[in-house]
């Protein structure tokens, strides 16, 4: 019978130790991946036994394109690496930049595009945490999860004119300043935004299908966070303290208090 290594593109039937398992494919494109590649999966029942990932499904060729614009032009490809994070992105790519230029930022520009990319942060959250629970079955915080995400991304239609693909951060600043009103409506969201974490925490935290689906699955320990090399919130989840912005701060986090 043929093997996992030998990449078959149909479901197969397969006999191990006497256990039968199947050998199927999950993508390039499949709902619950949110990207594009593909896993060659052995299954025993619910149970994934091996994983093969096939990469290389999209490639836009963005650094290429990249090397015949100017710095300035370069900003409206870095919003479309990920649809979650464009300021980020945009973030990312001035702060290069501008240590290659030895340029220094208006204070005021630096705290807008802190706190734009802090509002970002929130928005790629929201969307893991809603449809990760989407996935599971938990469909009701998805809903919930998107209400909130659709207020930021009002802010940053207010800042840019446009919900996603910003392209307001630029080398040396922003493309222009706050609107009338944003800061207080900003304010706001933060006053209301932690009682609706305590929201998702109620409808999740001792949701049967959340538990079943997720207690004492893939269990990652501070060793394994390590060897594998995981960052960010995965692994600051498995026990490891290190966050970028506090412990080698960029773009104004040095002025913060964690």
């Amino acid at each position: 019978m043929p093997s996992i290594d030998q990449f078959r593109s149909e479901p197969v039937v397969e006999t191990i130790g006497g256990d039968r398992t199947m050998v199927l494919n999950m993508g390039p494109q499949h709902p619950s991946t949110h990207g594009v590649l593909r896993l060659l999966l052995e299954i025993d029942g619910e149970t994934i036994v091996r994983i093969k990932p096939d990469i290389g499904f999209l490639h836009t060729g963005i650094e290429k394109t990249c090397e015949a614009k100017f710095y300035q032009q370069v900003i409206p490809m870095t919003d479309r690496i990920d649809y979650l994070c464009p300021m980020t992105n945009n973030f990312a790519y001035v702060l290069a930049v501008e240590k290659l230029l030895g340029l220094e930022i208006p204070p005021r520009a630096m705290w807008i595009r802190l706190m734009l990319n802090e509002l970002t942060r929130i928005n790629s959250h929201l969307v893991w945490l809603g449809t990760h629970a989407m996935d599971i079955g938990a469909m009701t915080v998805f809903l919930y999860c998107f209400r909130e995400r659709e207020e930021i991304l009002k802010m940053f239609e207010m800042v840019a004119g446009q919900r996603m693909m910003t392209s307001y951060f630029r080398i040396g600043g922003v493309s222009m300043d706050l609107p009338l009103g944003f800061l207080d409506y900003i304010k706001n969201f933060a006053a209301y935004f932690p009682d609706r974490i305590e929201q998702y925490s109620d409808l999740l935290t001792n949701n049967p299908i959340w538990l079943g689906r997720t207690k004492g699955v893939a269990l990652i320990t501070k060793e394994d966070a390590v060897e594998l090399m995981l960052s960010g919130p995965t692994a600051r989840g498995s026990g490891i303290d290190w966050d970028l912005r506090r412990d080698m701060p960029y773009g104004g986090y040095d002025q913060l208090n964690f």
